[in-house]
């Protein structure tokens, strides 16, 4: 098998002529290298028809366009093409005629061109994509996923042919299954040996075998191979060991890599989740698909440096929401040691949104399931497959019968890996809400948790409506139902369960539950970082604001959901520190400043989702003199907090939310401590200072990189005073140029409310911070040059190395 990148050399534009997508026209035409999103450049609006739920874009169709040499060596060849990801109904046409097609725009899939190709000439190929009021968030349209173009022998290894297992442990070795499919596409039977070579993470071959299988015209086949790997490094979030498998047919062109890990997973309503026969809990954030200023793009950097703050901010698990998740992200995954839960589906039969999957879902369902296994069955850090969320049908007799169909179909493909569906049991009965509500005493007595959602959830009815598709599960996923965990261990012993979704300001009340009852395997925060649509469901509402209307999403111009530890820069809010206090991960308290300008200003409609709208900041112009609230969080039962050495507040811990103290005081400039004392003695402090003046300053976090499509450097343009403290209340206007060898491919602040756009080279800065991602386009040097008015220019130096060449 050979196997080309082919995500260079793109044009795109939006479809035209009368018959749409056929002819050029004369439509405008952008050059573009994959992956891509071309919905995040169109204008958003007020009016736009996905309103706040598509960040107010609108909706998209887009033909994207490419040409290549088929060499004539290449005749007696298969080629397809393996797109990752077309957001959506994808329609694929190779020199103008139909090649194949795909409904989910998240699906992999391959589309075989070689009947329409034109052999020792040119050739074209045309992808249609459209998107549009399909989700209940930003989707983006587009080629978001990389492109890949595979050219085999008639007798090869099929395409994600690989599938490579652990069978057992045993103390001085593992034992590997590995199951090789092997098609043979000639018109004669053919004899061949497959050899599979294993090695270890130093590249070094430590186990190999040849078996060999003959193959009649037009026949697959399936070799099994075993391998005994001695004193193996198993794979865990703690010590993430690869190994790679290379399958070869002897005598014939290169063969196929696939890396995977040894290690273990099983479930148990008294042991939990155990990886490798040990026990972990699930810190789980779940995850949007885009990658903020890239839109949908799933570069491969982009995904990486997701994984990699997510886990340096306390996360062990990431939950797929609520598509598949790219294959950059798993190879990610799989480096950097993050659990994954990955979720096939939002919606079956039943539509959330005007035109979103449902209607394809009973045609295409199967073949989705199965692109989602055999993409993700050989990476280590899959460690669930989740068949839905927030379903509505889970509370029917139908919708139960379609629950063990997807359960059993994903067991089927993969039965080494539990399966769950994210239940939300006040969806599942939303029909008898009026009903229940009235049973407990009226909407007041139902929200006197202030969770409706987990009060209704653990209701009888519930719990009769969902027994049964919950009964097809290993894992029963529950959103926002923390409720039904003690009562589940009783009358359902043998359930499983784990906090599919729950709100981010509860981890404190939250955790202690998953602590206390074996039954629950962990929590997934929503969410673990911001994302476009969905927008303000996080954001604090105050009664002076315009649109104080109480509605969850927010007006125009809101763009994110603002529910996020990390928002969409990557850089960490409060509440991310408050979740690793509550883990147990820090020793250290953690202050944070609610914003003084709304100091008494009346909340309206709260959110669960949403965090106070604090900043870690003691920098606050203006305000000298004017109340402000102050949050510490620590894992004590008091602090003291002291402005220049003399103690200005103290509060006891827990009165407003677990391991939280909340004092009022006054702004003044100087340095904030906050002192954590646990029976009268002090266990940990920590402080903020108020800045100076700002300068500019902008790092990256590659200075060196491959002219591929993907890598990226993320640059942190910031605003710093000369001791190097952020500077949060100067924000100001920012541009970047890009010069050389790279180009920058997206810029923004936090905000979640603004008209900024992404491909924009100017934007002001949030909370004194910015992000610029710059691209590689050749070979060479770039500068990045970061500009403001007032400030002398900041350029950083990058190299840019070669590549393999691009198909």
């Amino acid at each position: 098998m050979t196997v080309f990148p082919f995500n260079d050399d793109w044009a795109y534009r939006q479809p035209v002529g009368p018959f749409a997508g056929a002819f050029d026209g004369d439509a405008a035409m952008s050059a573009v290298r994959l992956p891509h999103d071309a919905l995040r450049d169109e204008e958003r609006r007020a009016d736009a028809p996905g309103r706040g739920a598509g960040a107010y874009y609108p909706r998209g169709a887009y033909t994207y366009l490419k040409e290549f040499e088929v060499p004539l060596e290449w005749a007696d060849h298969l080629v397809r093409l393996e797109l990752q990801g077309a957001f959506r109904r994808a329609q694929i046409f190779v020199n103008e005629e139909f090649a194949g097609n795909r409904a989910d725009g998240y699906a992999r899939f391959f589309v075989d061109l070689t009947p329409f190709l034109a052999f020792g000439k040119r050739n074209s190929l045309r992808v249609e994509v459209r998107a549009g009021e399909d989700s209940r968030w930003y989707s983006g349209a587009g080629l978001h996923r990389p492109v890949v173009l595979h050219v085999d022998e008639p007798v090869h290894v099929v395409p994600d042919g690989i599938s490579i297992t652990t069978v057992r442990l045993e103390e001085d070795q593992a034992v590997v299954d590995a199951a090789t499919e092997v098609a043979n596409a000639g018109m004669t039977t053919q004899t061949v040996r497959v050899r599979t070579e294993i090695f270890n993470a130093g590249e070094v071959a430590i186990e190999h075998d040849v078996t060999p299988v003959t193959l009649a015209p037009g026949e697959q086949s399936v070799v099994r191979q075993r391998f005994y790997v001695a004193s193996p490094e198993l794979w865990s979030p703690d010590h993430p060991a690869l190994y790679a498998a290379e399958v070869s047919l002897e005598g014939r062109e290169s063969g196929v890599r696939s890396s995977f890990g040894i290690r273990t997973v099983t479930v148990d309503p008294r042991k939990g989740m155990r990886i490798n026969g040990e026990k972990i809990l699930l810190r789980g954030a779940c995850v949007h698909h885009d990658n903020g200023a890239l839109g949908a793009a799933a570069i491969g950097r982009a995904e990486e440096r997701r994984v990699e703050l997510l886990k340096a901010a306390g996360f062990n698990a990431i939950r797929a929401a609520h598509n598949p998740v790219s294959v950059a992200m798993l190879d990610a995954c799989d480096r950097v040691g993050m659990l994954v839960l990955d979720e096939a589906f939002d919606m079956w039969t039943k539509f959330k949104t005007p035109y979103d999957y449902a209607a394809e879902f009973p045609q295409w369902w199967a073949d989705d399931l199965e692109s989602m296994v055999a993409k993700d069955r050989n990476h280590p850090s899959v460690i669930m497959y989740s068949i839905g969320n927030e379903i509505a049908e889970v509370g029917t007799p139908h919708g139960a019968r379609w629950a063990r169909r997807l359960a059993e179909h994903v067991r089927a493909l993969d039965p080494t890996r539990p399966v769950t569906n994210g239940v939300n049991a006040l969806l599942a009965i939303i029909d008898e809400v009026p009903e229940i509500v009235e049973q407990l005493g009226g909407v007041n007595a139902a929200m006197a948790d202030g969770n409706v959602f987990s009060t209704i959830s653990e209701s009888s009815s519930a719990t009769a409506r969902i027994e049964e598709s919950s009964s097809v599960l290993d894992v029963l996923g529950l959103n926002y139902a923390e409720s039904r965990y003690s009562g589940d261990a009783e009358a359902f012993p043998h359930r499983v369960i784990v906090g599919s979704e729950s709100f981010p300001s509860q981890i404190g009340r939250l955790w202690p539950m998953i602590l206390e009852n074996k039954n629950v395997i962990g929590d997934f925060s929503w969410t673990g970082w911001d994302y476009l649509g969905e927008v303000g469901i996080g954001s604090r509402m105050y009664a002076d604001d315009a649109d104080a209307s109480g509605q969850l999403e927010r007006e125009f111009p809101y763009l994110t959901a603002w529910s996020g530890d990390l928002d969409i820069t990557g850089w960490r809010r409060p509440a991310s520190y408050y979740r690793e206090i509550v883990y147990g991960l820090r020793a250290e308290p953690f202050i944070a400043v609610r914003r003084p300008e709304y100091f008494g200003v009346e909340i309206v409609s709260p959110s669960l989702w949403a965090w106070s709208d604090s900043v870690s900041s003691w920098t606050w112009s203006g305000y000298e003199g004017k109340p402000v609230t102050v949050e510490v969080y620590a894992d004590a039962e008091e602090v003291a907090l002291l402005l220049d050495g003399s103690e200005i507040g103290r509060a006891r811990v827990g009165e407003a939310l677990p391991m939280m103290a909340v004092i009022d005081s006054v702004y003044r400039p100087g340095v904030l401590t906050a002192l954590a004392y646990r029976n009268g003695i002090e266990v940990g402090r920590t402080k903020l200072a108020t800045a100076g003046a700002a300068m500019l300053t902008a790092r990256a976090d590659r200075n060196f990189l491959r002219n591929d499509d993907s890598d990226l450097s993320h640059v942190a343009i910031e605003l710093r005073d000369a001791s190097g403290l952020l500077v949060t209340d100067s924000d100001r206007e920012v541009s970047v140029t890009v010069s050389g060898a790279a180009t920058l491919v997206g810029m923004s602040s936090a905000n979640p409310a603004t008209t900024e756009r992404f491909d924009a080279r100017t934007w002001r800065t949030f909370d004194g911070r910015a992000l610029a991602i710059v691209r590689p386009r050749d070979v060479g040097q770039a500068a990045v040059t970061v500009s403001a008015e007032g400030f002398a220019d900041v350029v950083l130096e990058l190299e840019v190395s070669g590549t393999d060449a691009q198909c």
